[in-house]
């Protein structure tokens, strides 16, 4: 790891010793920037007058992750330019919500729910964490066996380190465990009587298809009838029909007025459908052709609305961070009537607002520590080492991150367990576990993916027993020895996994 000083043209080399910590020095200028990240750790400032005024003890994890942040502060290029900054970041789209104007992006991101968009893509303020994952995809093929695939997204300042499956998991998936099968088409039946006694008709047969039956869903391919016209060669009388009526027709006027007839509009319709028969004579269409409503749906004639003045903006709607002053505006000036027009343009305005001060950050849990060795509890805290008499075991976890006046961490930084201590110790009997289940599809795409179950050689241990929990916790590997066994792992490919290139 390299570090440049800002006061010198010469490059370091800073390498971490044992105690895996490094002190930085920097010029107290650029601490007023520093400082906004320097959230988790306690800062330390030397007498005034000399040159370096402010410095700190960082561990090589945290010096890798602040060391960019201190050099582009210390050489500012694009750090310095003004950034879109919104006020809520969409987890499920990953999209940025609430445009608030152009600010630093240092000064956006003094509230850590905030986020900002940068080459056109939009970044969360807060650390680095995995998204929820997405549906899971339509299985790769729609009968027989193939796999199904789900996505997730790491948002946020860093790199999402938590999680053995990364942003890809591919499982196996059968939809269906058979595939369609085609069946064939039975021999026409005959043709059926004709559908009318009198004129041009219609006459059909039909077929089934059954020779063979279609399997798993399948079916056949064409229709299961024909039509064709049939005529009896006797004519008959058509009566005459109202076609549909016309549209009605433009009203005589586009607006009325108060305490006066309203405008009027008529439609008509012929007798055509069908036309009444001469030879042999039909029925005329009974009923009259045209006919007449009011529009009495007309509104009164419009008056078009117009502004009245703006009001003063309002106070800022955040106490910490950025935020939006807003003043509005009434059409009243007059309010629009009868249809008329509306104002055009907006009833609000927004201007934004900075109050240059940083939101608070609740403090957040870090990993429990592994548990510690199994021992006598009390005072004397012997060991027990394969002595069957129960003991205590104990594991802690850190809150960090807690500033601004944010909220500390809920819960206990202690936890405790009974336990036996059987590091190492020899047990005569010894079984084989039942096969585990079967792994996700390793790679999740692409070639040579495959399953794999497991066999364990496991101590008996039904031999101990505790009063204080429900449950027994064993400390250590004992040394143990199962019956030879010609198999303990097994491996089955994954069907039809698509290339990574093809998943979105």
């Amino acid at each position: 790891m390299t570090l440049r000083n800002a006061y010198d043209e010469n490059w370091s080399q800073i390498n971490c010793p044992r105690h895996r910590e490094v002190r930085v020095y920097l010029p107290s200028a650029l601490w007023s920037q520093v400082s906004f990240f320097f959230l988790y750790k306690t800062i330390w400032r030397k007498p005034k007058g000399t040159k370096f005024l402010t410095n700190t003890i960082l561990s090589c994890t945290e010096m890798s992750l602040v060391l960019p942040l201190v050099l582009l502060m210390a050489f500012p290029l694009s750090a310095s330019q003004d950034v879109e900054c919104y006020s809520e970041f969409d987890e499920v789209t990953g999209n940025c919500v609430g445009v608030l104007g152009h600010v630093k992006m240092e000064h956006c991101c003094l509230n850590t729910n905030y986020a900002y968009k940068e080459k056109g893509e939009c970044m969360s303020c807060r650390r680095a964490s995995w998204s929820e994952w997405t549906p899971w995809s339509a299985c790769t093929v729609s009968c027989k066996e193939g796999v199904k695939h789900r996505r997730r997204k790491c948002h946020g300042i860093g790199d999402c380190t938590d999680g053995k499956l990364r942003d890809l998991q591919t499982v196996p998936c059968n939809d269906q465990t058979c595939c369609p099968e085609k069946g064939g088409w039975a021999e026409w039946g005959r043709w059926e009587p004709c559908t009318v006694t009198c004129g041009i008709g219609e006459t059909r047969r039909r077929r089934t298809c059954s020779s063979p039956l279609p399997a798993c869903g399948g079916d056949c391919d064409g229709l299961d009838q024909e039509v064709k016209t049939c005529d009896t060669e006797i004519v008959c009388p058509t009566h005459g029909g109202w076609a549909h009526w016309g549209p009605w027709g433009t009203c005589s006027g586009h607006c009325k007025n108060e305490g006066m007839i309203p405008p009027s509009q008529s439609r008509t319709r012929t007798c055509t459908n069908p036309a009444p028969s001469s030879r042999p004579a039909g029925h005329p269409c009974q009923g009259p052709d045209a006919e007449t409503q009011d529009c009495s749906w007309l509104h009164f004639c419009p008056v078009p609305g117009n502004w009245g003045p703006w009001s003063t903006f309002s106070d800022c709607h955040v106490t910490c961070g950025v935020g939006r002053q807003v003043r509005t505006r009434q059409c009243d000036s007059p309010a629009p009537k009868h249809g008329g027009q509306p104002c055009q343009g907006d009833g609000k305005s927004f201007q934004l607002c900075n109050t240059l001060i940083h939101c608070p950050v609740d403090g957040v849990w870090r990993d429990w520590s592994p548990w510690v060795d199994c021992k006598k509890g009390g005072s004397h805290n012997r060991p027990i080492n394969c002595k069957k008499k129960e003991g205590s075991q104990r594991r802690e976890r850190f809150c960090e991150g807690t500033a601004f006046e944010g909220k500390p961490c809920n819960g206990s930084i202690v936890d405790f367990r009974s336990c036996y201590n059987i590091d190492k110790c020899f047990r005569e009997f010894a079984n084989w576990s039942e096969w585990s289940e079967w792994s996700d599809c390793v790679p999740p795409c692409g070639d040579g993916s495959q399953r794999t179950r497991v066999r364990e050689c496991k101590a008996d241990l039904s031999g101990y027993k505790t009063e204080r929990s429900s449950e027994i916790f064993f400390y250590g590997k004992p040394r143990i020895r199962c019956a030879r066994l010609e198999e303990t792992s097994q491996s089955i490919p994954c069907h039809n996994v698509p290339k990574c290139e093809n998943i979105d």
